[in-house]
């Protein structure tokens, strides 16, 4: 497995992840807007957006980050694992290269707004504090890099 930037070629892979990873954990399978145009959404606003790629190169995980107007703080977005794929550290990996190139943009506190009800969002909730989040405001966390 391999973490690089997202390419274009990925695309509908990535699309196809995450409606497979949504519809695994019971939860409509719809497609967030900013996937679709990831260059614009993220790349074109100055923000990043990785995915795992297994060996025959499929997306097996995504996840981006967005600054916010305070440039030492910036949101994570679409951290996901493809179902089959999970508990294998896929997460943590893509969360660390986030976190590592979040450091080297200067930036130092890294946001995560969860979802609600807080029963469909569990491996958020469990996921994040053992990585040093902690919660700051009902469906916020946060972590000093």
């Amino acid at each position: 497995m391999i973490i690089k930037l997202y390419e274009e070629k990925y695309r509908d892979d990535l699309i196809f992840m995450v409606l497979q990873a949504k519809d695994a954990l019971g939860r409509k399978p719809t497609i967030n807007k900013d996937l679709l145009d990831i260059r614009e959404n993220y790349f074109g606003r100055g923000d990043m957006f990785w995915v795992a790629i297994n060996e025959d190169d499929r997306v097996i995980g995504c996840i981006g980050y967005s600054k916010t107007e305070n440039p030492s703080e910036a949101f994570l977005h679409r951290l996901y694992v493809k179902a089959s794929e999970k508990h294998k550290g896929i997460g943590t990996k893509l969360l660390q290269t986030v976190e590592n190139e979040m450091r080297s943009q200067g930036i130092t506190v890294s946001l995560v707004h969860l979802g609600a009800p807080k029963e469909q969002w569990f491996e958020s909730y469990s996921f994040y504090p053992k990585n040093g989040y902690q919660e700051y405001a009902p469906r916020y966390m946060r972590k000093d890099l």
